[in-house]
């Protein structure tokens, strides 16, 4: 991928595909794909067989399992991105039939991570839960416990078709991230017991409780950490709160009292896109020439500074002290790695943000655009010099990366709370019409 300094004129999302060499045997990968628009990207070099019908307003693209001469799939780029960069991918998506994420899985993808957004679109927009809505509407459940109830179901479900992988790796990798109510947000013990709970009902050992980086449930993961919780920490969008998350992590260890701490693990989901989305923003009302050239470059920029002070907390005496425990590194999370700006390459917030202990979720398309025509190549750390450049050069002409993370943290939080109240007012309108119906 290109350094941060060739990001300020990024080209047209036509992005170069990978050589033939690149592609090898050009296997024909089991891809499910589904999202809400078309996928425009070009899919050849892949020998994807796309099918162009409609169910429940989604897009889907199907690969074939075997290759042409019945052998099964054989290794993909996001085999690649772990075997050679030690980055795990995953998927940042979950409807039903959760069996579709087995094709998925054949392909390289190591993980899943879900949010009340991703759960409104697929419940909404599917009929594939109506039959255990009905039962949990009969049984007199309320509005809000069966959403949990059609949640609980997909992760659980979802988590035992990732537990080899969890077992492969002894728990280092294979989770499925499911999030507490964003109601909660705000609510420090309220956080706490809505993680435990979670944790307590889904019972698999793969799960990650999703826990935001606000102010108030910063505590709340050393918390929950101290229980012996795996916990992905969400909504992260500057340094200064990534630190205090790692804090958090490493509290949360030592106050644990566990002698082996080697079953507790963590991510921190660092967000990328949406920085550049704000601040492009910013850049334009200044309107310089210099302003005008940092376009694009902001996300990538903070995020490698995100990867050094990993590279710096997680060693020396404090971490030395808990990895004679057994104790993991909180692996940093790349995303929000959809690019929102289609004049931008639609790798532009993945294949420069590829280093080893890091993961990258990846929804439909970028997943796509990824396995098709992304380069696997350790780009995190290899100009920090320069990230370090864009950073100052931002804050010279008045960027405020603080308030830039204080306002992308609470509109996620709007985001997510809209998402989540949207849905249990469909879900009571649907339960209401099913009431009527059986008077």
């Amino acid at each position: 991928m290109a350094s941060i300094s060739k990001l300020s004129n990024p080209p047209l999302a036509a992005s170069s595909p990978r050589s033939s060499s690149a592609l090898r045997s050009e296997p024909k990968l089991s891809l499910s794909f589904r999202t809400g628009v078309p996928i425009q990207r070009r899919v050849s070099p892949l020998r994807l067989s796309i099918r162009t019908d409609r169910v429940e307003r989604s897009f889907l693209v199907r690969c074939s399992q075997q290759d042409r001469n019945g052998a099964p799939a054989k290794s993909t780029t996001l085999h690649d991105l772990y075997e050679q960069q030690g980055q795990s991918p995953w998927y940042d998506n979950l409807c039903r039939p959760v069996t579709d994420l087995l094709p998925l899985i054949t392909s390289g993808v190591r993980g899943v991570t879900s949010n009340p957004t991703i759960f409104q679109k697929a419940i909404s927009s599917s009929s594939a839960y109506d039959e255990q809505f009905r039962q949990l509407v009969s049984a007199g459940k309320d509005i809000e416990s069966v959403y949990w109830a059609l949640v609980i179901k997909d992760i659980q479900d979802a988590c035992k078709l990732f537990e080899p992988i969890y077992d492969q790796t002894d728990g280092g990798d294979g989770y499925v991230s499911v999030e507490v109510s964003p109601r909660l947000a705000n609510d420090t013990s309220g956080t706490i017991e809505a993680a435990k709970w979670l944790h307590k009902v889904v019972n698999r050992p793969n799960v990650y409780i999703k826990i935001p980086a606000t102010a108030e449930c910063v505590p709340s993961i050393k918390e929950v950490i101290s229980n012996g919780i795996s916990v992905n920490v969400t909504l992260i969008f500057s340094l200064p709160r990534y630190e205090a998350v790692i804090d958090a992590y490493l509290d949360g260890l030592e106050s644990s009292g566990l002698d082996d701490l080697s079953r507790i693990t963590s991510v921190a989901s660092f967000f990328v896109s949406r920085v550049d989305t704000l601040i492009d923003k910013m850049l334009e009302k200044i309107g310089t020439p210099e302003a005008l050239e940092l376009r694009g470059k902001a996300a990538v920029a903070q995020a490698a500074l995100a990867y050094k002070l990993y590279q710096k907390k997680f060693s020396g005496p404090r971490w030395e002290a808990l990895v004679k425990k057994g104790a993991k590194k909180q692996r940093l999370l790349w995303a929000s790695t959809s690019v929102k700006n289609p004049a931008y390459p639609d790798t532009l917030y993945v294949d420069p943000l590829i280093g080893p202990d890091t993961v990258s979720t990846m929804p439909d398309q970028a997943l796509q655009a990824f396995i098709d025509h992304g380069t696997v190549s350790r780009t995190i750390d290899s100009n920090l010099s320069e990230a370090e450049g864009v950073y100052s050069a931002l804050q010279k002409l008045g960027i405020d990366w603080n308030k830039v993370g204080s306002q992308l943290e609470v509109e996620g939080v709007d985001s997510f709370k809209k998402s989540f109240d949207s849905l249990l007012v469909s879900l009571q309108e649907k339960g209401d019409s099913l009431k009527l119906v059986s008077l």
